[in-house]
């Protein structure tokens, strides 16, 4: 049983520092300009945002200056090596607006109707399962709070209606990002 937990970790850590790798080259940006998606995703000064999986940080810094000053954005993940290298990342940029948080995005610990905008993007696997996290993500988002998906893999029709199923309106696709409004007068809310 030990063995079985020491090969998660390594295998845990390994995945996140190939991540890691992959996410601070600094030829992705060129590629996958994070500034552009997270426009697509809705993401404006002043909003309250939050960012599930955000891994070693490489939408962190951009999301944290398109909201700028007047805005925050919570980084969850359920990793410490990720938390840790954001923390790493926001400091050294000076940022204050960025408050990393180490916790399973089904379970945030955030407030009820808190943030303006949550985001998804690149999850290839959700800890807690894609249900859970749209429920919580439901429950914390205000009304008309809008949930951005970034299309990875799978039918895009099933997406579209497991997230309908969550109490949420999809509202269209702006280029690879799904976009969906937390309904005003959903009886979850």
């Amino acid at each position: 049983m030990d063995n079985k937990i020491i090969e998660r970790h390594h295998h845990s850590r390994f995945a996140f520092w190939m991540i890691t790798f992959m996410h601070d080259n600094p030829l992705l940006p060129i590629f996958r300009n994070p500034h552009k998606l997270l426009k697509s995703a809705g993401l404006k000064p002043g909003q309250k945002v939050l960012e599930v999986g955000c891994g070693p940080g490489f939408f962190t810094i951009p999301a944290a200056k398109l909201v700028e000053k007047e805005g925050f954005v919570y980084a969850v993940d359920v990793h410490p090596l990720a938390i840790k290298r954001v923390q790493k990342k926001i400091q050294r940029e000076g940022i204050k607006n960025v408050t990393p948080i180490l916790a399973n995005a089904s379970d945030t610990g955030l407030p009820d109707q808190s943030v303006d905008l949550a985001f998804l993007f690149g999850l290839r696997y959700i800890a807690g399962g894609l249900e859970n996290v749209i429920s919580e993500l439901h429950r914390i988002l205000k009304p008309g709070g809008v949930l951005s998906f970034e299309k990875t893999r799978g039918s895009e029709e099933k997406l579209i209606d497991e997230v309908k199923r969550g109490g949420f309106i999809y509202s269209g696709k702006q280029r690879r990002i799904f976009l969906f409004t937390k309904g005003k007068d959903s009886e979850n809310s």
